[in-house]
């Protein structure tokens, strides 16, 4: 591959705008060759020094706060909190849970050897304990659910009966003697004499299904 070269006009050009954005740097890091600094109004300066002190009341507050959240991580919530959490945590409001919570998220994400006892306790049964949809079944739980079963099976089982008592007696022709004389009748009238109940060596049942007549 051959090499390419710039032409002279190019080459100026380049030098030119290299010069222009040396003297822009020097004339922005040097407040003086800004003019417009000088032509600022006096609302403007006045806006600038308000926001600037705003900053500065700000910090000290803000530098507060984070002192005073980082003394809540590193301070242990007390026993009384945590006592007996098992047996109030579902009493609680939620509001309260979930600051509970919060707390002990925030102290778990420093070292975990400075949690107590206590928070260990707490977080474990919070995160794991038979809780919400976790909860164990009440007491005699299985047994009420078979019983009731059971009865929802016999109460059916009457309820068919009582049908069935009161039901009209099966009609004639669900008799084994009527099926049988329907055989007959197809015999005679030669019907499916290839494969069926008229062929030859036909050895089914044809049209019987129901028990003898009493």
């Amino acid at each position: 591959m051959g090499t390419y070269t710039l032409g002279p006009a190019f080459a100026e050009q380049a030098h030119h705008r290299q010069l222009e954005l040396k003297t822009k740097d020097a004339s922005l890091s040097d407040p003086t060759n800004d003019a417009d600094f000088f032509h600022l109004s006096p609302p403007s300066i006045k806006m600038m020094r308000t926001q600037v002190s705003s900053l500065l009341r700000a910090a000290p507050r803000y530098q507060q706060a984070m002192v005073i959240r980082r003394a809540a991580t590193t301070h242990a919530i007390s026993n009384p909190t945590l006592a007996n959490i098992e047996k109030r945590w579902e009493t609680m409001p939620l509001q309260e849970q979930a600051e509970l919570w919060m707390a002990l998220r925030d102290r778990m994400k420093g070292p975990w050897q400075e949690l107590t006892l206590q928070e260990k306790k707490a977080a474990y049964w919070i995160a794991f304990g038979p809780h919400g949809p976790r909860a164990a079944d009440p007491a005699g739980e299985g047994s009420r659910v078979f019983f009731g079963t059971l009865a929802a099976v016999g109460a059916s089982l009457a309820i068919f009966g009582v049908i069935r008592l009161f039901a009209k007696p099966p009609p004639p022709t669900m008799t084994k003697e009527w099926q049988e004389a329907s055989n007959e009748v197809l015999k005679n009238q030669k019907a499916d004499p290839l494969t069926g109940i008229a062929s030859e060596g036909y050895a089914g049942v044809g049209q019987v299904q129901s028990p003898p007549k009493h």
